[in-house]
């Protein structure tokens, strides 16, 4: 009978059996513990338990099979390394427990210090203290033995056994009050002998037992209790903000205790190799003498600028200053180190790529570079497209007392400062004056553009990161705070009401687009630096601005190692001037609906609703030469550079009166006796052509086949402005692109039509225009291959492809139940802000691939609001798109995005 061999699945690793490349494994903390061990670092010995045992008692809700008996092992090696034993009563072994994910969450999970103390091991510890020398005394020991108790039965309880925290800080409260003192250390070992027994008595309040005495069940208990620290409330919610996957699970580390509270010659502290503010090289950091750990982070005590610690222990500055220059070359990167130092023996206890503000990765990977230690590609890949979001909006300066009086959805970053106005005509009116203006609405819709353009930032009180408001904001680089439901919005008393206070119109109030914060009255703002580079107004190779020569510097590399052409969403000559300032190498959507608002409205109404050919075609030629000269324009300012102008894609609720608002009104007039023939009219025309779902109804390219002559108007106009340019020296690439296309033999309807008018138009001229179809209707994606066969390109609107590939009404959902979805973990992020790459990812991948095997030479494109998310930005380099098309001040992220891309495609040899 043959015996079948099993081999043990490893769960725990010594420190000397990892390193740093091993995160997914042991964590970041203890990968880099066993970096830092085998670089010769003073690294308490330890060893670390798995991720994969975590990830396997969050499945079953046990231990693994084996984890015991290999901790026991490792346990009895770190004992015997040690010459003492967790818990011994004469000479104890104590030991941290400590989690550590592969990524850094910072506070979000548990740890325990000084494990293995009970009533017995105390009186050891005491005793240990007292016979190592130092400068404490047999008095100082005691005190440090108890004090050490204290700690562990406080974290023990909160962590372990969920024992109210604030019932050991009352204890504690209560103590030093009794004693007339403010300050922990002058406690004294009486005191914090009674303080242990408090606690003791807090522990069985609670737990209904006594504190466990035997060690080897704290620790049990305890690493139990980092495992179950995973799905805290708190990590959960920091994983979810971070996009931290929530299968990874965490190590737990075990380490052997070091002491900085042994008395003034110990203490813990903090350092950076570089300031993680603003990048700057020299020594930053925080000390504090006779404190453990968490005293550091705690607040309990202040601590002192790292640079003091010279004065007290210049032996171990020296030694950490030598460390930490070390460890910054070897990780080549800014690091945070955390060190304990016992009676004047220094210990490392952790080390990570250190956490920065934009600024700072921006200036410090421009510093590695210079220094040798990685090359450009590498410091590519150190930033990231959000962080130059950051520092492209302007910002508060917040050095006084502002209180924020509400809070909406920060859903375009920035800062704007204004007076208020409720109307659109009110905004433009003001601004006309020279004077900056908030516009204040419950929501806007399209006939607000105006007045959003005119304002210096939006506020709404109702609606989402998505909603129109929101999208039409960070498409004009435009600060927006909307769904600020605490607002009372009054648009014909002009005012609204918040905590107890009415903001009429003509005060001023600031807005935060980043946090949501509204403000009354007027808060400082600082201009960014950074966009006054992307304008031209800042010389990067003149200006002392170590950001800007940085941020130069990076994007250049960027520019020079992308594959994806980066063109902007833009509809006026204003949007296209800026996008070009802003590095766009062309238009990717140009929404000639944005054109038919305002005073062309009333044209485009009688253009919908002309029941003879002679009222159409007197609405068309009237806004023939309207469009041409808005195309004219356009065409100007991207010279040499493609245009794709997208058909009209209007729902006809946008252009034609409220149904409800319309009835009311004949009604009213009605009862008056007034002539309302012509009301009563429009009125049967607008039932008639009354959708209940307009997203869905009579728009794109439906409209443009069941209106004759409309989509002719605009490829004749198109066209005619790209023979004008050309006549004028101007190199006009006008591409046109029909929306909504589901079904080949709609696009062919209207190419057939438009390339007859091209033909006619052009003439000798030499003016090329190609015609292509927007992909953001799923079926459109499934049959690819057939649509190719009549588009000289794609481009795909994943804004309509997420709403109709979900089945999410985008104007809609975001308020009504996305806010449950992020709770519940469905969504990791909003997939109109991400794109979901499973569902309506595959079909952008099946259309790329269907499309280019029926035509090679297929131009691809994307022009939804996710050409500007960086994530994005990458799956669209992935699948082989062309060009990704944004917002322009989204241009530089991602301009940015796509060098990242291309780089981490290709690696780099730095890294």
């Amino acid at each position: 009978m043959a015996v079948q061999e099993t081999v043990e699945r490893k769960y725990v690793y010594d420190f000397a059996e990892g390193n740093k490349d091993l995160k997914d494994l042991l964590g970041g903390k203890g990968a880099n513990l066993a970096e830092m061990t085998n670089l010769g670092l003073p690294v308490p010995p330890g060893f670390t338990i798995t991720t994969e045992a975590c990830q396997e008692y969050l499945a079953t809700g046990r231990e693994p099979d084996g984890l015991a008996d290999q901790v026991a092992a490792h346990l009895a090696a770190l004992e015997q390394t040690m010459g003492r034993c967790l818990g011994d009563p004469d000479d104890p072994l104590l030991v941290s427990v400590r989690s550590g994910a592969k990524f850094s969450m910072p506070g979000m999970m548990e740890t325990v210090l000084n494990v293995g103390l009970n009533d017995r091991s105390v009186v050891g510890l005491a005793r240990q203290a007292a016979g190592s020398g130092g400068q404490a005394d047999s008095a100082g020991a005691e005190r440090f033995a108890w004090d050490s108790y204290r700690r562990l039965i406080q974290m023990f309880g909160k962590t372990v056994c969920e024992v109210p925290g604030e019932e050991f800080e009352h204890a504690l409260d209560d103590v030093k009050r009794a004693r007339g003192i403010r300050d922990d250390v002058e406690l004294d070992a009486d005191d914090l002998r009674g303080l242990v027994d408090a606690y003791k008595k807090i522990f069985r309040k609670h737990t209904g037992r006594d504190f466990p005495q035997e060690p080897r069940e704290q620790l049990d208990l305890a690493v139990r209790a980092v495992f179950d620290s995973w799905n805290a409330e708190r990590a959960v919610l920091y994983r979810r903000q971070e996009r931290i996957p929530a299968s990874l699970g965490t190590a737990v580390n075990v380490v052997a205790m070091v002491f900085g509270n042994l008395g003034p010659d110990s203490g813990t502290g903090v350092a950076f190799t570089r300031d993680p503010a603003s990048g700057a090289q020299g020594i930053y950091g925080d000390y504090l003498a006779n404190a453990q750990g968490e005293d550091v982070v705690a607040g309990i005590r202040n601590t002192i600028p790292l640079q003091e610690l010279e004065r007290l222990d210049k032996r171990s500055y020296d030694e950490l200053l030598d460390i930490m220059a070390r460890l910054e070359r070897h990780y080549r990167d800014l690091c945070d180190i955390e060190f304990t130092i016992e009676r004047g023996k220094l210990w490392m206890l952790q080390t990570r790529v250190g956490k920065r503000t934009a600024a700072a990765a921006f200036v410090i990977a421009g510093q590695l570079v210079d220094e040798g230690l990685i090359d450009l590609d590498e410091a590519v890949h150190r930033v990231n497209g959000a962080q130059l979001a950051q520092l492209m909006f302007p910002r508060f300066q917040l050095d006084h007392e502002f209180q924020a009086v509400a809070r909406g959805i920060g859903a375009s970053p920035g800062a704007a400062v204004g007076q208020v106005v409720f109307t659109s005509a009110r905004a433009v009116e003001l601004a006309a004056e020279g004077k900056r203006v908030i516009l204040v609405r419950r929501e806007t819709n399209p006939d607000d553009l105006q007045g959003m353009i005119a304002a210096q930032g939006i506020l709404t009180s109702r609606g989402g990161k998505t909603s129109h408001a929101a999208v039409v904001a960070r498409g004009m680089g435009k600060t927006c705070v909307s769904g600020a439901d605490a607002l009372e919005v009054d648009v014909p008393a002009r005012r609204f009401t918040v905590a107890g206070q009415t903001v009429a119109e003509g005060d001023v109030v600031s807005i935060d687009g980043t946090t949501g914060n509204i403000y009354l009255g007027e808060v400082p703002v600082m201009p960014s630096e950074v966009v006054q580079y992307f304008e031209g107004n800042l010389d990067p190779e003149r200006t002392d601005d170590a950001l800007v020569r940085a941020v130069h510097r990076i994007m250049t590399h960027a520019d020079q190692r992308r594959r994806l052409a980066v063109r902007a969403n833009a509809d006026t000559g204003a949007d296209a001037a800026r996008a070009r300032r802003f590095g766009a190498q062309g238009i990717g959507l140009c929404r000639t609906e944005h054109m038919f608002l305002g005073d062309r409205r009333e044209l485009v109404e009688r253009l919908i609703l002309a029941r003879t050919d002679d009222e159409r075609e007197k609405a068309l030629a009237a806004l023939l030469p309207l469009q041409r000269a808005d195309f004219v324009e356009i065409f100007r300012e991207m010279d040499g550079l493609p245009v794709t102008v997208r058909l009209i894609d209007p729902p006809l609720h946008e252009f034609l009166p409220p149904l409800e608002q319309l009835a009311v009104n004949v009604a009213v007039a009605q009862e008056r006796g007034e002539d309302v023939a012509q009301e009563e009219a429009l009125l049967a025309a607008v039932r008639r052509m009354h959708e209940e779902n307009p997203m869905l109804g009579l728009r794109g390219v439906r409209l443009g086949l069941v209106i004759p002559g409309l989509f002719a108007m605009q490829v004749r106009a198109i066209t005619e402005a790209a023979v004008q340019c050309a006549r004028d020296g101007v190199t006009a690439r006008p591409e046109i692109m029909v929306p909504l296309v589901g079904a080949v033999q709609e696009l062919e309807t209207v190419r057939a039509e438009a390339e007859r008018i091209i033909a006619e138009v052009v003439g000798g001229s030499g003016v090329e225009v190609l015609i292509g179809t927007m992909i953001e209707v799923p079926r459109a994606a499934l049959t690819a291959g057939q649509i190719a066969e009549a588009a000289q390109f794609f481009s795909f609107g994943t804004n309509d492809l997420t709403q109709m590939g979900w089945g999410f009404s985008r104007d809609d959902v975001e308020g009504a139940f996305f806010w449950r979805y992020l709770e519940l973990g469905i969504f990791g992020i909003s997939p109109f802000e991400s794109l979901d790459r499973d569902g309506v990812g595959r079909l952008v991948r099946i259309a790329a691939e269907e499309g280019r095997a029926a035509r090679p030479d297929l131009k691809l494109g994307v022009c939804g609001e996710h050409g500007g998310d960086p994530d994005s930005v990458h799956f669209f380099h992935e699948v082989g798109l062309d060009y990704v098309s944004c917002s322009p001040f989204r241009v530089p992220v991602a301009r940015l995005e796509a060098g990242r891309a291309a780089v981490e495609t290709t690696g780099s040899d730095s890294r």
